[in-house]
């Protein structure tokens, strides 16, 4: 029989901590629900108000949880009733278990009954055993769900899993949607003063800006829906001004009106919905949108004229958060884009197309994709070529 060397216990343990490296997983991979259920259009509208309520954010924070999601056709009943967004967030908060339940343990609950806290529960508008779910384990294969004080109200049944991950997510479907008098109860939203937020954080400039133009009441319409609104900061409109006076009272309402979004959306939303955003300028064939895009560290909004950048959060109180720009976002409605400078021939003539606006994204996108490959060399590659080498030790094939 053949021997091999005995390795140094340094050796050894440093193996073994790479061998671990690899093995474990990476924080970076954790759930998100929004992801998860983009995959399945049956769920799309379900994942919209996980969306609108903010409670995809919350789900995608907790390490263990179960999503109970209802098809579009079964969300019908609920969008039907045109309640308050508040509302429909204690509704849907009913149907997120703080516990994880795949399709196996959901067959093969102890003494054929649970009860379960949701996040309704978690929000302490729930009284008593409200914010809980029954889970019962019926004959002939079939799970049943049903809030602990259901009135009386007919009850979800499984349907299927959707996607599991043990023991961290597990997203399946139920037949109906889960309520109760409790959860559907009126729910008032938090009193927010936008103008006297904005101008206590370092935007009182574009705080007059919302007043003197009429924009405000549109603004302050859209509180209660969700709203981002971007800032410019003080020393930045300042410099702007003179430009700003000269348009028509409609140019200036909707310049102001560009700088809002009527949803809320958090850092970690913005950053992953790169494309065109509608505003609260926006009409019909009138677009005024602007493109988000997620570079790197740092968030820019792109409209036809300029790119801005997000500097910092002014505000965030849900439903309303307020980001401090680097510069007044100017509509290709109001302002004439920039032209892009002539690219040259081989001979030093001008040639008849110039290099599109985005070709100093795509230099970006380059390098950034080359820092990846690099990260993933020495993240990655670096230490599976190390194992080849140990492990090519211990089996003497080196």
């Amino acid at each position: 029989m053949r021997t091999f060397p005995a390795l140094p216990l340094s050796l050894l343990l440093l193996l073994l901590s790479l061998s671990l490296l690899i093995l474990l997983p990476s924080a970076s991979h954790a759930h998100n629900i929004t992801r998860i259920l983009a995959k399945h259009p049956d769920f799309s509208t379900f994942n919209h108000y996980l969306t609108l309520t903010h409670l995809a954010e919350e789900i995608n924070r907790r390490e263990t949880i179960t999503v109970c999601a209802v098809d579009n056709a079964a969300m019908s009943d609920l969008v039907s009733k045109q309640l308050p967004l508040y509302t429909v967030h204690n509704v849907l908060a009913l149907h997120v278990f703080a516990d994880y339940f795949g399709s196996k343990k959901l067959h093969q609950i102890t003494k054929g009954s649970t009860l379960t806290a949701t996040l309704f529960q978690a929000t302490g508008k729930a009284s008593g055993t409200s914010g809980y779910v029954n889970i019962t384990d019926l004959k002939g294969g079939k799970v049943e769900f049903g809030a602990e004080e259901s009135d009386g109200k007919p009850k979800a049944t499984f349907v299927k899993s959707i996607e599991e991950m043990p023991y961290n997510i597990s997203v399946i479907q139920i037949s109906r949607i889960l309520t109760s008098s409790e959860a559907e109860a009126p729910t008032s939203g938090p009193t927010l003063n936008l103008t006297s937020l904005m101008s206590k954080q370092g935007c009182k400039s574009f705080s007059d800006l919302l007043i003197s133009s009429g924009a405000v009441d549109t603004f302050t319409e859209n509180l209660d829906a969700g709203l981002t609104v971007f800032c410019p900061s003080d020393a930045v409109l300042a410099a702007f001004m003179p430009k700003y006076k000269n348009l028509t009272a409609a140019g200036k309402e909707s310049l102001v009106l560009y700088h809002g979004v009527p949803v809320y959306q958090s850092m970690q939303t913005l950053k992953s919905s790169n494309g065109l955003t509608n505003t609260l300028a926006t009409d019909g064939a009138s677009k005024f949108d602007f493109t988000v895009q997620d570079d790197g560290e740092d968030v820019t909004l792109k409209t036809k004229v300029v790119t801005a950048t997000v500097t910092g959060i002014v505000v965030d109180q849900e439903p309303l958060i307020v980001y401090k720009i680097d510069k007044v976002l100017l509509p290709a409605e109001l302002f004439k884009p920039a032209a892009a400078p002539a690219a040259k021939g081989k001979k030093g003539e001008e040639d008849a197309e110039a290099p599109g606006p985005d070709a100093s994204a795509d230099d970006a996108a380059d390098q950034t994709a080359s820092d990846n490959g690099t990260a993933r060399l020495y993240g990655g590659g670096l230490v599976t070529a190390v194992l080849m080498v140990l492990w090519s030790g211990v089996f003497g094939l080196i």
